[in-house]
């Protein structure tokens, strides 16, 4: 199947879910703060896909990290059904599906940040690039643990779906753990498959 088709259909799919899951969510707060990363990410890419389209990988991993995201707003996180049955499966003490959108969340910028530096030749290595891309991940995930603290300042009980921390005192600390685990999973498994497909995009575009 033709790349642009492909793509095509992952977008619909996410505005089909967005659409389905926004109807009756289990929380309306906790769901419009869970997928607002989606709903701002999604026209971006849309609007720059031919000034600078990204590779293949990268939007795959977009497509199902965009699938994490609305799949925990719709139920929030701590009543997702995937993380009841690992729950079960491994005798976890609580609903550890957020660990997963963390994973996902140190994974994801990690990649495009390595693609971005490298691509526009902002770094002459791809070590610097590595130890960059780690570094804007994990300053995401400290700014997404700001946000939470903020939201659970202004909205109190309300943001309790939104933190999702299920009486964990050291979530925030394991959230970040998970993000830096998705970074360094990103730069270790998938930047000779990122490398390969960059050089792709670059010899098309000369």
């Amino acid at each position: 199947m033709p790349r642009e088709r492909t793509l095509a259909i992952l977008v619909i799919v996410i505005a089909v879910l967005l659409a389905v899951t926004g109807i009756s969510p289990y929380d309306r707060t906790t769901w419009l703060m869970e997928v607002a990363p989606v709903m701002i990410a999604g026209p971006i890419l849309i609007l720059t896909y031919r000034r600078f389209p990204l590779t293949t990988l990268l939007y795959m991993l977009i497509f199902l990290h965009a699938i994490v995201l609305i799949t925990g707003g719709s139920y929030t996180y701590a009543r997702v059904p995937l993380g009841f049955w690992l729950q079960d499966m491994f005798s976890f003490g609580r609903n550890h599906y957020d660990r997963l959108g963390h994973f996902f969340q140190g994974l994801v910028p990690a990649l495009a940040t390595r693609e971005i530096l490298l691509r526009n030749k902002y770094v002459s290595t791809r070590r610097i690039a590595a130890i960059l891309s780690l570094c804007v991940a994990m300053a995401i995930s400290a700014w997404y643990e700001l946000i939470e603290w903020a939201a659970a300042l202004i909205l109190g009980q309300g943001a309790d779906a939104f933190l999702g921390t299920q009486g964990d005192q050291w979530d925030t600390q394991w959230d970040m753990f998970m993000c830096f685990v998705g970074a360094i999973a990103a730069m270790i498994g998938l930047t000779h498959e990122q490398d390969r497909q960059i050089a792709r995009i670059q010899h098309i575009g000369r």
